[in-house]
């Protein structure tokens, strides 16, 4: 077992603090904690009034890190988003003011309606840590990291986010409605609360956190373990075994199940990563970088129980 370290009580902290604050949305901010410990992206889906964007700004207000919301419209510009060069006449030169995604902690709230273009500036920024503007380049922040949210069953003025920046989000994690008891403990929570925002009197620290992804990139994964995620991943691409997947999940799959196998296992306290990490994971890490043929979406079918039939079959060594 690892042993108690500043940065591991801080983590428990931070998750503790905003599990305090939600409802049934355990998994949620585990994924959340994931993420953050291996600088990456995650993409919350669920109808109105469950509490993403709550659950995110919990996160921001936990950290010692710059946080910026993005409320995203069809008419957004990417300029908006990276920021844009602007004309001084005191100097007759031009400066280049920051857009709000050099933060930290980056909510982009309702993702599905940015336009291709301001999609395609974010992608670049989640990818490579960098916005171009006017023929510039300018590195972001680091840590960076981008939360965003998008509602399933509102269409009109959306566009679908492209394969690529799908694949940038190392989660895509579904929202469920609460149940009858949860329910009631919402009405409890915000009673006790009233209009007050939650505060994190303890912020976690950036240092603490770049010390506690070196612990995370410590932890003992097997052989044996990365050949059951690379046998879990590439059984997507067997046509005898998944005739419905028209395109298969890539290797940045396999390196981002890994990744949050390590980071569970230290969250759990642990200093190896071991099978139930994987299998926890890998819908929320896979489902959502594989197409489904329109035959297989025609029936019914999903990305998801796909991976969840694979888990049935591909068993670990």
């Amino acid at each position: 077992m690892l042993q108690s370290s500043h940065p591991s009580e801080a983590i428990s902290r931070l998750k503790r603090s905003i599990e305090d604050h939600l409802i049934g949305r355990s998994p949620l901010v585990e994924r959340m904690m994931i993420a953050l410990l291996t600088g990456g992206h995650v993409l919350v889906e669920g109808v109105p009034g469950l509490a993403k964007t709550r659950s995110i700004r919990l996160l921001a207000a936990g950290l010692e890190a710059s946080f910026a919301r993005v409320q995203c419209t069809p008419d957004l510009m990417p300029s908006d988003l990276t920021g844009t060069p602007v004309f001084r006449p005191d100097s007759g030169t031009f400066e280049f003011v920051e857009g709000p995604i050099f933060h930290n902690l980056v909510l982009v709230d309702e993702i599905n309606r940015a336009p291709p273009k301001v999609q395609s500036a974010l992608l670049e920024g989640m990818a490579e840590g960098q916005v171009t503007s006017g023929g510039e380049t300018y590195a972001l922040p680091d840590p960076f990291l981008v939360m965003a949210t998008q509602n399933p069953i509102e269409q009109e003025g959306t566009f679908p986010l492209p394969e690529a920046q799908r694949d940038r989000f190392q989660f895509h994690v579904l929202v469920d409605q609460p149940d009858v008891q949860e329910e009631r403990q919402i009405l409890d929570l915000v009673d006790a609360e009233g209009s007050a925002t939650p505060q994190n009197d303890a912020p976690f620290a950036l240092g603490d956190l770049a010390a506690a992804r070196d612990l995370v990139r410590q932890v003992h994964a097997s052989p044996a373990l990365k050949d059951y995620i690379v046998r879990l991943v590439t059984a997507t691409r067997e046509a005898d075994r998944c005739p419905e997947v028209q395109y298969a999940v890539s290797p940045r799959g396999s390196i981002a199940l890994l990744a949050g196998a390590r980071a569970r296992a230290w969250l759990d306290g642990r200093d190896y990563a071991g099978p139930d990490d994987v299998a926890t994971l890998a819908s929320d890490a896979l489902a959502h970088r594989m197409i489904l043929t329109w035959r297989a979406e025609a029936d019914g079918q999903t990305s998801r129980d796909l991976i969840a039939r694979l888990l049935e079959t591909v068993e670990p060594l």
